[in-house]
């Protein structure tokens, strides 16, 4: 089965060691066979990924806490409530 991201949103977040990040959203798709008209088509796999820009893991508690994998600082969204809403946050 082949699969990609897509991006769906960027939001800006706060970390507890002062610095500030840029995190990304992205959601699993997974390629379905080909169609007849000959095209690739892709479907969403319900999977939603978080990372930095500059690429560590994010992770997402069910509280919605978010952490930085490697590091272990936790993020909180800046800025407007659509950028806490796209982190799963509330």
């Amino acid at each position: 089965m082949d699969k990609k991201l897509q991006l769906l949103d960027s939001f800006q977040a706060q970390g507890t060691d002062g610095a500030s990040y840029k995190v990304m959203a992205y959601e699993h798709l997974r390629r379905v066979d080909l169609l007849a008209d000959g095209q690739d088509h892709w479907e969403p796999t319900g999977v939603t990924e978080y990372r930095l820009a500059s690429g560590e893991r994010v992770d997402v508690a069910k509280e919605g806490v978010m952490r930085v994998v490697p590091t272990g600082v936790e993020l909180h969204p800046v800025g407007s409530a659509k950028a806490a809403d796209a982190g799963g946050l509330h």
